[in-house]
């Protein structure tokens, strides 16, 4: 069983930058692959980046390539994810997310365990 608790959301202009951190329970940290999720009103779920159990291959989806960045540090037991450029779109609760084994995946149904989700807000 993990437990995971984001943090860092808030409310930023555009262009601005946020980190968000995602504090995991349990001992046995890397051995779950982590990805990154976000919702925004009326739409679905969707990807945003994801890594590996020992913090490799890292992947992220279209829209934040080359402003978002997935890392984690598994003697502390969190993931992060430092947004840079912000825009407007990427206003949504964002959610972090834990997947039984070291193997990597996009898909939300892919991931057993879930946050609370975190608010960020990009204004323009």
């Amino acid at each position: 069983q993990v437990q995971l608790v984001e943090s860092g959301g808030g409310l930023v202009q555009a262009g601005g930058s946020l980190r968000l951190s995602c504090a995991a329970s349990g001992r046995t940290f890397s051995g779950y692959a982590m990805g990154w999720f976000r919702q925004a009103p009326g739409k679905e779920r969707e990807f945003v980046a994801r890594l590996s159990g020992s913090g490799g291959n890292p992947y992220y989806a279209d829209p934040v390539k080359g402003r978002f960045t997935i890392s984690r540090d598994n003697a502390k037991n969190t993931v992060y994810l430092q947004m840079n450029s912000l825009k407007p779109e990427d206003t949504a609760v964002y959610y972090c997310a834990a997947r039984s084994t070291t193997l990597v995946s996009t898909l939300v149904r892919d991931y057993d365990y879930w946050g609370q989700g975190t608010q960020v807000t990009v204004s323009s």
